[in-house]
């Protein structure tokens, strides 16, 4: 099977036992905190995939990086995914369960890439033409900066893309002129 497939089956499972226990916002939490943790330590995400470390390792690891850290329930669910030898796919796990407490509570994750550092009212400006686009309630808008666009901006909204940038101007332009 898939690794999204079982991935996602996983993050449902939890997700579903959070909003039962009333933890969905603790195990969110959590989650992104892993997912950050993981993303950020090389050695901990290559530990974690590695078939020749053994499973008590892994869980000793875990229990070492996130028992003070994480709620016990999401300690519990770390326990069950490396017995069960799934520790290789704990990040897509979380990224997964991210992804469902977002629909879930109606967030919409969007990028902007600009030249500068957006203003409150740049940021709050593209927060609504994404809630406009999209239609969900709420939206967590991550910025980067990337000096190539000479000016501008480049906003993405899950497969969608808004280029509206100098750079992408003056390329239509010279292609109009070539042909």
């Amino acid at each position: 099977m898939a690794v999204a497939t079982v991935a996602a089956r996983y993050a449902k499972s939890l997700l579903d036992l959070a909003q039962e226990q009333g933890l969905t916002e603790t195990m969110h939490r959590d989650m992104q905190f892993f997912k950050n943790t993981v993303d950020q330590s090389r050695p901990l995400m290559l530990m974690l995939k590695n078939p020749i470390v053994r499973a008590e390792k892994k869980s000793a690891v875990l229990r070492a990086a996130f028992t003070n850290r994480v709620n016990p329930m999401t300690m519990a669910f770390f326990e069950i995914i490396t017995k069960k030898n799934r520790e290789g796919i704990m990040d897509s796990i979380a990224e997964q369960f991210i992804s469902q407490y977002n629909i879930l509570r109606s967030i919409e994750r969007a990028t902007v890439i600009t030249t500068v550092p957006l203003t409150a009212i740049q940021r709050d400006k593209f927060k609504a033409m994404v809630m406009k686009t999209t239609g969900c309630k709420l939206v967590e808008l991550e910025e980067k900066l990337d000096s190539n666009l000479i000016g501008g901006y480049v906003l993405r909204v899950g497969d969608q893309q808004i280029d509206g940038s100098i750079r992408s101007q003056l390329n239509d332009l010279r292609l109009k002129f070539l042909n």
